[in-house]
């Protein structure tokens, strides 16, 4: 039994004023824990709209790259008259590549201002909207000749991937009851991971991934989101947001009953509009109830630089931070690029080994469709910790045995078992968490600007491990894992010391835990 059960209250903590002692509404929420047909709808809606698309644009533009990068020289040839030299036409490569995810910095920093200035749910329309303009670009760019829509492709499409990651998994969560927070969280984790491998598919030379047809395989993801947008009139917007930025109260509580369900008791529907007063900013306070010269009801919203420079939000923003990039810097995309020299060295040909790779990637995703049941069981500090300790364990068990790979026999397979143990270990807590974490330490006020900064720090460091990693495995060899496997024990100790348990518990039990920075003591139950 979960001990947040035991719980008859907690405090809620805010700047500046005394502690407040609210009452435990776990027990009562776990009653309407059901997956209604709202949540449903607007789970898969997203994950198929937005998610997929995401990670397909990730995963699909390694297989036909000679073929785009032909096409390029060629190109660029015809319209400006430039021979570019092979060191040329890589470096023009290695731009269209990163590109994606220079764009998905930029649209990470933007997503705090469009989450509260669109809403949760017109987030997600701008996000399809700039993924079917990117497929348009991808569609078009060999008919018109046009190396420059390719660029614009690729960049319009990180955008909305950058988008995608600050804005989806607040929605979502923000949707869910407390019960299904972490399950329906890791609906865009599943979407991403599913997408890259759908990419890969695609991009291969048995189906679109051809001289004539990689503008295809390019934009075949358009067709997902034109299916799965369908019902984005119908689709929810968020109870939380309505309520505590915009202030729309009698809008919010018909998104509460309608997101619940038509069985939704009454008792509920007041305990989540309880619930939701308490998340508003001691600001918003102020304007709901009155300060005694003023009752007014006006949006308010947190920009990046006050979640910033706040002193009560900087260790929260440090453990979002933290994983979200330690997502990337744990080495999960070296593994996969390195994965297919190791299937060679067992004797698989450069076709089979690729299929191999692609198989460890369908391992990753067969995990992560199991990361709804494991965050509905598990405590998210729990999977957090063990992911992160294994996942170092396994790096260096890979640097070891790379490193003597040539030396025993036997170690071209032990390395195959390395890679495949640290991507289940992988997807079990490194993999999904980070997408929703900041919605369960941030309360609605701050946490766009916290998704934000968490979806910055990803992009960013998948962009450093982009630009870095090719170099250092050229320098270092076996050892270009060993800063991926530091990553992970550092990220380790810091989870161990100060992430608070959030499963189960109202973002008011978890503030308190998380305000005093890194004086903080999470472990203690206030």
């Amino acid at each position: 039994m979960d001990p947040s059960d035991h719980e008859e209250s907690s405090v809620l903590y805010s700047p500046g004023r005394e502690p407040k002692i609210v009452p435990n509404i776990n027990a009562n929420v776990r009653k309407e824990t059901r997956w209604t047909f709202w949540l449903i709808t607007t789970g898969i809606s997203t994950t198929f709209g937005a998610a997929v698309p995401t990670g397909y644009n990730i995963g699909v533009i390694n297989a036909p790259a000679k073929y785009i990068k032909s096409w390029c020289n060629d190109t660029i040839y015809e319209t400006y008259g430039t021979v570019f030299t092979e060191g040329n036409l890589e470096t023009f490569w290695s731009a269209v590549v990163s590109i994606f995810l220079i764009g998905g910095v930029i649209g990470s920093l933007g997503g705090a201002w469009v989450a509260d200035r669109l809403g949760r749910k017109r987030s997600f329309l701008l996000c399809g909207f700039l993924l079917f303009f990117g497929g348009v670009c991808f569609q078009f760019c060999q008919t018109l000749n046009s190396v420059e829509l390719l660029m614009i492709g690729r960049f319009v499409v990180g955008l909305a991937a950058g988008l995608t990651t600050s804005t989806v998994p607040m929605y979502l969560t923000e949707l869910a009851p407390l019960g299904l927070r972490g399950a329906l969280g890791v609906f865009c984790s599943m979407g991403v991971t599913g997408g890259v491998v759908v990419g890969q598919i695609i991009s291969l030379e048995e189906v679109f991934g051809t001289d004539d047809h990689w503008q295809f395989a390019l934009s075949f993801y358009v067709i997902l989101v034109v299916m799965f947008f369908v019902p984005y009139p119908w689709l929810p917007e968020s109870p939380k947001y309505l309520f505590v930025i915009r202030r729309r109260h009698d809008e919010a509580v018909y998104e509460l009953k309608r997101v619940a369900g038509s069985k939704v008791r009454d008792e509920y529907v007041r305990e989540q509009i309880d619930a939701m007063r308490r998340e508003c900013t001691p600001e918003n306070d102020e304007e709901m109830y009155g300060d005694g010269n003023s009752t007014r009801e006006k949006p308010k919203e947190r920009s990046i630089w006050s979640v910033l420079t706040d002193p009560t939000l900087l260790l929260p923003l440090v453990l979002v931070c933290a994983l979200q990039g330690g997502q990337q810097l744990s080495g999960i995309n070296a593994v996969f690029f390195y994965s297919v020299s190791i299937f060679e060295s067992v004797g698989l040909s450069s076709t089979d080994a690729k299929f191999a790779n692609l198989g460890a990637g369908c391992l990753n995703l067969f995990v992560a469709f199991f990361s709804p049941i494991l965050m509905a069981k598990f405590n998210r500090r729990f999977l957090a910790l063990v992911s992160c300790a294994m996942c170092a364990l396994f790096l260096f068990c890979l640097t070891f045995i790379v490193f003597f790979i040539d030396d025993v026999e036997w170690f071209s397979y032990a390395s195959i078992v390395a890679i495949l143990l640290y991507i289940l270990f992988y997807q079990i807590g490194l993999g999904p968490i980070p997408y929703f974490i900041g919605s369960e330490l941030f309360e609605v006020g701050p946490r766009p600007a916290a998704m934000a900064m968490g979806s910055l720090a990803s992009w960013g460091c998948n962009f450093i491990v982009a630009m870095l990693f090719t170099t250092l495995q050229g320098a270092w060899g076996a050892f270009v894992f060993l800063p991926f496997a530091c990553t992970c024990v550092a990220l380790t100790v810091l989870l161990k010391i100060y992430l608070p348990e959030t499963r189960g518990k109202h973002i008011s039990q978890i503030v308190p835990l998380v305000a005093k920075g890194f004086s903080s003591k999470p472990l203690l139950v206030p």
